[in-house]
């Protein structure tokens, strides 16, 4: 069995997940998410993205539904005992069989938590499991229950991250190397994806972004490579993933000599920046550090060119997305607590000027102020 974390560790989830639950009531939680699965019992596979679903019940007992393609990675890779399978077959209704379980199981009439905002719920089969359990049981969305559970991360977990750091540092020096004049992209990124396997780290949740010229202003990964100019920008986000644990990093490299757009949008994300540090410890809410980012870009006559978003809670993610729910923008009341790790990045996009400009990178939160888990300097990148 590849269990990546002591039984206890996987127990004491358990019981935080039990607790949680006894204190809304819930007799049961159908958990869709893979990070939820992979959280609370290792389970680790890509198979969510067909109908699947882990039974949770208030007395603690886990029984998964799953393809027959996921049994022995089920078996070798999580604390599950209980598994049964719902059978590949044409116009198959796996919430059928999910009801037909949930009746041995003694829940009828139940109320049952589900978490609906997960990749690994579809909106087809979110209308099968709805028109299959309405009327079965009282279906409550707890689409944020786990989520929050998972947002203080364990000494284990914490470990993880930082090696997951290392490999996001090792991988930013992978790409300097190569960033010159007529450097090629898909070398860049090969190097910086390569390190990161190398060190025994895992594919990340989402595709790194990497962006050069007027794509630097681009905040996705789109197809399509070419080589920098004498005179140029290139922006780069990646993340070092260990045990599908994440440290992101963004940073725009210049190529040749920085403009005086770029001195003076690199000046207004490194002050939005250290702001947004300092509002990030306990006492203050996610909302609290957007606004910090905000009032720094605003006051500088940026808010047209920065984003309603500046970072948000990172962990074990799996595709298409390495950000967990919780962001830091307007109005959220999360509040920062210690052994949180966030990643903080400031966009400024200015695209009149086709001038970019990102500066990035992972913290964890501490009793006090928090701690950035890469050992790179902010200072602007330039190259030539």
């Amino acid at each position: 069995m590849a269990l990546h974390f002591e039984r206890e560790e996987f127990e004491a989830r358990l019981e935080r997940l039990r607790f949680r639950m006894q204190e809304e009531k819930l007799d049961a939680m159908l958990l869709f998410s893979q990070e939820s699965m992979y959280w609370l019992t290792g389970y680790d596979t890509f198979g969510f993205c067909f109908f699947q679903c882990l039974v949770v019940t208030a007395e603690g007992k886990l029984t998964l539904l799953t393809r027959s393609a996921d049994l022995r990675q089920a078996r070798h890779t999580s604390t599950i005992e209980e598994i049964v399978i719902w059978t590949d077959r044409s116009k198959a209704d796996p919430a059928a069989d999910l009801k037909d379980l949930l009746a041995d199981m003694d829940l009828l009439g139940a109320r049952v938590g589900v978490e609906y905002e997960t990749h690994g719920l579809t909106g087809a089969n979110a209308r099968r499991l709805d028109n299959q359990l309405q009327s079965f049981c009282d279906l409550i969305d707890a689409s944020y229950l786990v989520s929050r559970l998972r947002l203080i991360k364990s000494p284990s977990e914490i470990a993880y991250v930082r090696r997951a750091a290392e490999l996001a540092d090792e991988a930013l020096d992978a790409g300097l190397a190569l960033i010159s004049p007529d450097a090629d992209e898909a070398r860049i990124l090969a190097a910086m994806q390569g390190k990161i396997f190398e060190g025994g780290g895992e594919y990340p949740g989402n595709e790194f972004i990497i962006g050069s010229g007027a794509d630097a202003l681009l905040c996705r990964h789109k197809a399509g490579r070419r080589k920098l100019s004498e005179q140029d920008q290139i922006t780069l986000e990646w993340a070092g993933t260990y045990m599908h644990y994440h440290a992101a990093m963004m940073r725009t490299v210049i190529v040749g000599k920085p403009t005086s757009r770029h001195l003076e949008l690199y000046d207004a994300a490194r002050e939005a920046l250290e702001a947004v540090v300092d509002a990030m410890r306990p006492g203050h809410t996610f909302g609290d550090v957007f606004q910090a980012h905000a009032t720094v870009l605003d006051q500088r006559g940026l808010t047209r060119h920065r984003l309603n978003a500046c970072g948000y809670s990172l962990g074990a993610r799996f595709t298409p997305s390495w950000m967990e729910h919780q962001m830091f923008q307007a109005g959220n009341t999360t509040e920062i607590a210690p052994d949180m790790t966030l990643f903080a990045h400031m966009i400024i996009m200015d695209s009149e000027t086709e001038t970019a400009m990102t500066l990035g990178q992972t913290y964890l939160t501490t009793e006090d102020a928090p701690q950035s888990l890469s050992q790179k300097s902010l200072e602007l990148l330039v190259r030539s």
